[in-house]
């Protein structure tokens, strides 16, 4: 029984049997998450949530990031919270199956640990570990198939994860562990139609706010399938697509028939979070390649003293996920950018990197932009990697640079260090925070050491 193993295992799972490389990437993950979040707190996508919603925010239970003095209920914090940190899509990513995973999960365990009080910052990280853990190799079990058809992974897992890590914080038991999974699982939310819109960065939002419910009804005595996610008509088998051996497949992945394939724990078994990355780009993830390669062609034209403006044509050999994904030749604004590989590399030729500033709608409709936009044309190559690509400049005089990404920025083989996530934290958070965004990262780093966890949502 999957579900019931789950629960056992998120129930079990212990501080102590956490690896130091574990923990080292559940705090970056935090802390990545906290500066997303923040910096998309002020987004019209997270404003028009805010005020729309406004009427049915109950008492001050848990606060939202970047928002000073904003208290609400915990569920609607979850919510809020949650939008903010995927809004740019600059949040992290587990790489075998694109789940932003820490969104979901850390904005339901934030709202809840605040509202109840007297956690601390490893009771936390140990929550947001089983909720990665679970989300992750969830996905594992439906991926790809659940994501070509059109469900956003993030999401669809995400209500589970949240669930699990929220179950922890609160010390249920495993049958009410049992139940709030089935509770999650039934809450499946997400569709790939809407990116490039506001809607796509509700879906972690409401993803933690759906797992966060069913932890709290799950405590209270709520019940559910206790086998609702492997079940004929469960989870794993409605969403699954095409896979006919879904049931198989999840136990695999669980470690139900094989431990070194399993859930991460003390005798064996992979830890999901190891995979984790985090993005230099807040767009998708797909077109970092290209984005790099363009920052790196910029400053070779600008070594050669020629202009940008001077280009005559930029070919880029692609992996088919890329277009598939990120193919919109014409985004009408910010949000369609992100979903536009084309935007992604005239970017990177103009201004030789990629900021959530060159993902505002002005940049996205500006003339020089668009100019340089219309000049790129993406092949997809079945031999090339989902974080590579070859590129092949011409100049109108004749000049050709040409460009190898094989790992991008962010990959698993090019990850980027403590000293990149830190800058990357402060040039977010500035805008909002600004002056304490410097202290707000100091502390954010350490959640580790922290006493009582709730300090992080008064700062931020």
């Amino acid at each position: 029984m999957a579900t019931k193993h789950i629960a056992t295992w998120a129930n079990e799972l212990n501080y102590s049997d956490l690896p130091q490389d574990v923990i080292q990437s559940a705090s970056r993950s935090f802390y990545n998450w906290v500066g997303c979040a923040i910096g998309g707190s002020d987004h019209p996508a997270t404003t028009i949530a805010y005020n729309s919603l406004s009427p049915f925010f109950g008492p001050p239970q848990s606060s939202l990031l970047g928002r000073k003095g904003a208290k609400i209920d915990a569920q609607h914090a979850a919510l809020i919270n949650g939008i903010a940190s995927h809004v740019h899509d600059y949040d992290d990513t587990h790489l075998d199956t694109i789940i932003h995973p820490t969104g979901p999960v850390a904005s339901a365990l934030l709202a809840v640990a605040e509202w109840k009080g007297g956690f601390s910052g490893k009771e936390f990280l140990l929550a947001l570990i089983v909720g990665i853990e679970v989300e992750c190799k969830l996905g594992l079990a439906v991926w790809p198939e659940h994501y070509d058809v059109g469900w956003h992974i993030t999401s669809t897992t995400g209500s589970i994860g949240a669930a699990a890590a929220v179950s922890k914080l609160l010390g249920l038991s495993v049958e009410q562990m049992n139940h709030a999974l089935g509770v999650a699982a039934t809450q499946v939310i997400g569709l790939r139609e809407v990116f490039g819109s506001h809607t796509k960065s509700f879906h972690p939002g409401r993803a933690a706010q759906s797992g966060l419910i069913a932890a709290v009804l799950a405590q209270g005595g709520y019940t559910s399938s206790e086998t609702a996610i492997e079940a004929k008509r469960g989870w794993a088998n409605v969403v699954g697509a095409t896979k006919s051996s879904i049931p198989e497949s999840l136990e695999k992945w669980l470690g139900m028939d094989n431990q070194d394939l399993g859930l991460a724990s003390t005798n064996g078994g992979r830890w999901e979070i190891l995979r984790n990355s985090f993005k230099p780009y807040p767009c998708g993830i797909v077109i970092h390649p290209v984005i790099d390669g363009c920052s790196q062609l910029h400053r070779d034209i600008a070594k050669l003293r020629l202009e940008v403006a001077d280009i005559k044509e930029v070919k880029a050999k692609v992996h088919p996920l890329v277009l598939e994904l990120t193919g919109k030749r014409k985004p009408k604004d910010g949000l369609e950018g992100k979903f536009s590989v084309f935007h992604g590399g005239a970017i990177g030729l103009i201004f030789g990197k990629g900021t959530p500033r060159q993902y505002e709608d002005e940049a996205v409709r500006d003339l020089a932009v668009i100019e340089v936009r219309n000049k790129i044309e993406c092949v997809a190559d079945t031999t090339i990697a989902a974080d590579e690509t070859k590129i092949v400049l011409t100049m109108v005089d004749g000049n050709v640079l040409e460009k190898h990404v094989k790992y991008a920025v962010g990959s698993i083989e090019a990850p980027m260090d403590d000293q990149m996530l830190r800058q990357k934290f402060e040039d977010q958070c500035a805008a909002v925070l600004g002056g304490g965004a410097r202290s707000a990262s100091t502390k954010c780093w350490n959640v580790e050491d922290m006493s009582d966890i709730a300090e992080i949502a008064r700062l931020a």
